[in-house]
């Protein structure tokens, strides 16, 4: 029977056919790379031979349209990683020198694949690029000079070859032979000795592995492939020098140590370990969906101990789930696994990826609990849309929507941005069109001084290529334009000096292709400097509405602004920088939308000086009753039970009915006392005889009665 494996065919595949290439000169290299690629069933050999001037150092291969990697292998000495984009970035600590060659072998989950490649030198600067269809292998139907009969005779144009050409006693081979006889059972031989026996396919083709006997002690053997009829082929080799083969060297346990249990999004594995002495160990990792996603080699030096030359990083949209990874030293091996779990404590998600035109938007998820969360939604300009604060309730849970407008939105990717104290998580949705990952970039304060240097952090696309340019506070670009690129995980940092930086607001913009993000921030501001005058635009607003605060100051005065509750909680507190000439605008305040009605105020402190400001906060709700049911939740060890959010108007004592689908009250016990912001809650459990069906809540306080209904399933 045919067998094959990709390391078998990556170890067998010798003669390979040369394939049109479209090739792209790049950076001024007057050679190229020559690239010549085979296929079997699904299974891809593709050799890159070295005729530039440059050493090469990396290999990137991507497949076409709808064509998906399923694993890879590499040559000894390089490692290979696959990027959440579907590229295999193969790479080296000893590139590839003029008129070297490499090979890498691959599964893909359909044949024929269109290989786009790009070869780069030790600087990352692209030497040759191309694109490349695999060669099917020439089988023996293909040759018109092949006449086959039925018997299935050994032609003379039937071929075999070794594999290692000088292999030693005892050692496992690799056999490849074609143009013999079709679907035929030959012998194969060592001398006088049969060793075993194999079938070609249809074609006349065959790959298969045999193992020398350690009894083979000749220098010379001539190795045959032989049929019934006594017919045969030969191929003789000098066997290799059977002395300190490593199979006789001390073997010492397969061990990896640097692997956690659990790994989060961002971190990097530094992985070390042992096995036996001389040998090189074969890292590899499955994703939770069970493909090879990381293939990494390793030399063990004398003593028996390995190191990867590089950690391994998980991508920030790494897949969450099981991992597993098998360290092999090609005799023992040993399987580890981690679990990659989210890190983060605000977990928000769009309920579908992209919205049409004047839909619904939803949102969905968890935060922690007791604790005031703000929203800001913005679109693909960095338009706010609408933001809120609300308060989290003792489950975490979050729901947060938006009715879009058909004619007046802007189709693309927008985000919502997620703030809870210091933690801060970004979630995008698509609106009219499928969503892209934005960069995001936060500076580690607000406020530097020119002799700083400011931190920024970068969020995006793995490897993305992204421009910044500083806007000083004239609005002249200042300095020359700065390129940055992201690491592998979709994450960058850059150390902005501010050497020579007057006083005043900056703004730094991040550019990639057409989109681009901002962020803001101050150098050299005063604390303390001069009284402080500030004016609202409105002397009461609305639940839900934002506040436009005005004022002045002496220039480049850095202020703390904080909106206070009539309870005197402070909801939000943020920093406030005056222009060159004192002025300010501040536009980040803004009322819950499920704030408390009554008296607010703004306080606005910079030092010594102090500044506040009152207006009232009235409710959005003209009349009436509103109720608010939340459904199947599950208290362990009580049951199912349901939440009643009630609204009103006034400050009244409250009474609830449940009444079933038969009209009947079953519970008329409840009640509940408004707060001072005229609202109440109360848990309903649901009692385990009840039947299926549409239940009603009905609310009275005193002047009306509201109700409506929840499902019993």
């Amino acid at each position: 029977m045919i067998r094959s494996s990709t390391r078998g065919i990556l170890l067998t595949i010798v003669v390979l056919f040369s394939v049109s290439l479209i090739l792209i000169p790049s950076n001024g290299y007057a050679e190229e790379i020559n690239v010549k690629s085979v296929e079997l069933d699904k299974t891809t050999i593709i050799s890159f031979t070295n005729d530039a001037v440059e050493d090469v150092k990396t290999f990137r291969i991507w497949l076409g349209e709808n064509v998906n990697f399923k694993s890879f292998k590499t040559e000894k000495g390089w490692i290979g990683e696959k990027n959440p984009q579907g590229v295999i970035i193969f790479t080296s600590s000893e590139p590839i020198k003029t008129g070297e060659s490499v090979k890498f072998g691959f599964k893909t989950d359909k044949s024929s694949p269109v290989i786009n490649w790009k070869g780069l030198d030790q600087t990352n600067i692209i030497i040759d690029t191309g694109v490349v269809v695999s060669t099917k292998i020439t089988k023996v139907n293909q040759n018109p000079e092949i006449n086959l009969r039925e018997d299935g005779e050994i032609f003379s144009k039937s071929t075999f070859r070794i594999i290692p050409e000088k292999p030693n006693s005892g050692s496992t081979i690799r056999v490849t032979g074609e143009a013999f006889g079709a679907s035929q059972i030959f012998d194969f031989y060592i001398d006088t000795e049969k060793i075993g026996s194999f079938e070609t396919d249809e074609d006349g083709f065959f790959i298969t592995t045999m193992k020398i006997p350690n009894t083979q002690t000749s220098d010379r053997v001539d190795f045959k492939v032989k049929n019934n009829q006594g017919e045969e082929k030969i191929v003789s080799l000098r066997l290799g020098d059977n002395n300190n083969r490593i199979t006789e060297l001390k073997e010492i346990k397969v061990s990896v140590n640097g692997i956690k249990n659990i790994v989060h999004r961002g971190d990097s594995l530094e992985l070390s370990g042992t096995a036996t002495p001389g040998k090189s160990i074969i890292a590899e990792i499955t994703d939770p969906n069970k493909i090879t996603i990381n293939s990494r080699t390793a030399k063990v030096d004398g003593t028996g101990n390995w190191k990867l030359s590089e950690p391994i990083n998980i991508p920030f949209d790494a897949l969450f789930g099981k991992y597993s990874i098998t360290i092999s030293d090609g005799r023992n091996h040993i399987l580890k696994n981690w679990v990659i779990e989210t890190d983060k404590v605000i977990i928000i998600n769009p309920t579908q990826q992209m919205f049409e035109a004047g839909e619904l938007i939803k949102f969905n998820g968890t935060a922690l609990p007791n604790q005031s969360l703000e929203l800001i939604l913005e679109d693909n300009l960095g338009k706010e849309i609408i933001s809120d604060i609300l308060e989290v309730d003792e489950t975490g849970f979050i729901e947060f929507e938006y009715q879009s407008r058909e004619n007046d939105d802007t189709e693309g990717t927008w985000t919502l941005i997620a703030t809870q104290g210091k933690n801060k998580e970004f979630t995008y949705v698509g609106y009219d069109e499928m969503p892209t990952i934005p960069v995001n970039l936060e500076f580690d304060k607000t406020n530097y001084k020119s002799s700083e240097i400011a931190t920024i952090s970068l969020l995006g696309n793995p490897s993305d290529n992204l421009r910044m340019i500083i806007i000083s506070p004239s609005g002249n670009i200042s300095g020359e334009e700065i390129t940055i690129q992201l690491q592998e995980d979709g994450r960058g940092t850059y150390n902005l000096d501010l050497t020579g930086f007057g006083s005043g607001i900056y703004t730094a913009v991040i550019q990639k292709g057409n989109s681009q993000s901002t962020e803001m921030f101050s150098v050299g501001l005063q604390i303390g400097s001069g009284p402080i005058e500030i004016n609202t635009t409105q002397v009461e607003y609305e639940q839900g509405e934002r506040i436009l605060l005005l004022g002045k100051t002496n220039p480049n005065v850095l202020m703390i602004g904080i909106l206070i509750d009539p309870s005197g909680n402070e909801v939000k507190s943020l920093e406030i920088p005056s222009k060159s000439d004192g002025t300010f605008t501040e536009e980040r305040l803004r009322i819950p939308s499920d704030g408390m009605i009554g008296t607010w105020k703004i306080n606005v402190s910079s030092g010594s000086n102090l500044k506040i400001i009152e207006f009232n906060v009235l409710s959005t709700i003209t009349d009436g009753i509103i109720i608010k049911i939340t459904e199947d939740l599950e208290i362990p060890g009580v049951g199912k039970y349901i939440k009643i959010g009630i609204t009103t108007t006034q400050k009244l004592g409250i009474t609830i009915e449940i009444i079933n689908q038969n009209g009947q009250i079953i519970d008329n016990t409840l009640t509940c006392t408004t707060t001072a912001d005229f609202k109440c809650e109360i848990l309903w459990s649901i009692p385990e005889d009840s039947l299926p069906g549409t239940y009603t809540v009905k609310v009275n306080d005193s002047i009306r009665t509201e109700q409506t209904t929840f499902e019993v399933k």
